[in-house]
């Protein structure tokens, strides 16, 4: 569920928002006179962070969209592998 607010009414629920955001996943979108702020929990902020930088990374990138086609028999069961 995406959040919408001025920052008045944020301010007056702010615990309420944060907490929807923190637990829900929700994201939050917080309109001021100079622009809007987006709040999003920790987690899927680092998640985003790590596919950019995954992104940018050419052999990672290309290894990526490469697996989007190979066949079944080039990818082996989770189980099979060792950490």
């Amino acid at each position: 569920m995406m959040i919408t607010a001025n920052a008045t009414n944020f301010r007056k629920d702010l615990y309420g928002t944060l907490e929807q955001v923190a637990k829900y996943n929700d994201i939050a979108t917080v309109n001021t006179k100079d622009g809007a702020v987006v709040i999003l929990n920790a987690a899927d902020y680092h998640a985003m962070m790590e596919t950019i930088y995954l992104s940018g990374i050419p052999d990672v990138n290309r290894d990526m969209e490469a697996a989007k086609t190979a066949p079944e028999t080039d990818f082996v069961d989770e189980s099979q592998v060792h950490w």
